[in-house]
């Protein structure tokens, strides 16, 4: 890093205008350094600044980083600049591919036309103006808006790694505006699916019961393999986001889950009347290739069962509500579908079905037929089994 000369800058008014002159490294296209010559608005003159002590004031705060070096000529870049010449190639680098999609596609449509801002001078207020303008402009719900944040929050913890900053990260303090309500995500319930099996031509039938009674992920159905699979269980060993084969998404996800007998009916089944090789995929598309499971539901599930579309993960969902709803410990229901926290299970799987609390009211109200004359203290401490 090139050393840095004190500077106190050249300090001057124009019009209703307090401006600092000073000098400051550049990072050019070549990736090299240059010193230039810079000129800042520091503050209107008036109630914003009456005096020119108070805006020399104001100089020495913004110079004292550039005089104590505590940033590298690398934090000159604009966030355009570090976000698609360093941050986005690493995360192409060390994330899975669909993460990498996912994070780029976020960066182009909403953060890269407000990104002309230099690195080192982003401030906490800077981020939450800017993602209170995407917010006006989108009408994003809070997840996503809570996505954005994090994201811009990962590239300002990267480039303090990298030594580019030397500064607290000025995401950590935004607050995020109020979004629009998340849709609320389903869950199949067993009525349901048998609905669907009754009615549903193979092999789309049994890729159903699959979905439905193991609770893979989509990515994990695409890729289930015969020898992974013993009548009894059968191993996660791989995922397919679109034509990428991938690790499975955590260490929990790689576990064994259990096969119930009337699904291995079915896979026995299909393994027969497809002429299935001992090893490979269970479900392939025509040339060999995993199955394209939203063309399956739009060509064949979706006319067959008279609904608007398939959620795939509603059959993951619905398993975690079905066990629920069957009394299963959420600890077990956790290990089934592989999460590595229980708190997940619980709240984004499990759904409270209609059905279940009216059972519950029903309960209640049966309980409060057999005692006519309880008091009020009484139906304080009545728990409704």
């Amino acid at each position: 890093m090139k050393g840095t000369r004190h500077q106190e800058g050249y300090l001057y008014r124009k019009g209703s205008l307090w401006l600092l002159r000073y000098y400051d490294w550049e990072f050019v296209a070549n990736g090299s350094t240059r010193r230039v010559q810079k000129t800042r608005k520091l503050a209107n003159v008036g109630l914003e600044c009456r005096t020119k002590t108070a805006a020399r004031e104001l100089a020495r705060e913004f110079l004292e980083s550039i005089n104590l070096a505590r940033n590298t000529p690398e934090s000159t870049m604009t966030l355009v600049r570090f976000t698609e010449d360093r941050y986005l190639p690493f995360v192409e680098t060390h994330k899975r591919i669909s993460t990498f999609r996912g994070y780029r596609n976020m960066w182009r449509r909403y953060l890269k036309p407000r990104g002309e801002v230099i690195l080192r001078d982003f401030r906490t207020v800077d981020g939450e103006r800017m993602v209170e303008a995407i917010a006006a402009e989108h009408k994003l719900t809070s997840t996503t808006l809570a996505h954005i944040k994090a994201f811009l929050s990962g590239i300002f913890r990267y480039a303090k790694r990298q030594g580019v900053i030397n500064l607290e990260n000025p995401m950590r303090d935004v607050v995020l505006p109020k979004g629009k309500p998340a849709g609320e995500t389903y869950a199949y319930s067993l009525e349901e699916i048998i609905g669907m099996l009754n009615v549903l031509p193979e092999p789309a039938a049994t890729i159903v019961a699959v979905a439905a009674f193991i609770g893979v992920r989509k990515g994990e159905l695409r890729g289930l393999l015969w020898e992974n699979y013993d009548g009894e269980q059968v191993l996660i060993s791989q995922s397919f986001w679109r034509s990428h084969m991938l690790e499975p998404k955590t260490r929990q996800s790689k576990s064994p889950v259990p096969v119930i007998a009337q699904l291995a009916r079915r896979l026995d089944s299909h393994r027969q009347s497809s002429g299935s090789p001992a090893n490979g995929l269970m479900f392939h598309g025509p040339v060999g290739k995993p199955i394209n499971l939203d063309a399956l539901a739009a060509d064949v599930i979706v006319p067959a069962v008279t609904k608007a579309e398939i959620g795939w993960h509603a059959f993951r969902r619905g398993l975690a509500t079905n066990l629920h709803r069957l009394g299963v410990p959420d600890k077990i229901i956790q290990r089934i579908l592989r999460h590595s926290n229980v708190a997940v299970t619980q709240n984004c799987y499990i759904k409270t079905a209609d059905l279940d609390a009216a059972a519950a009211m029903r309960q209640f109200e049966h309980s409060l037929e057999y005692a006519p004359n309880m008091h009020l203290g009484d139906l304080q401490r009545l728990r409704v089994m």
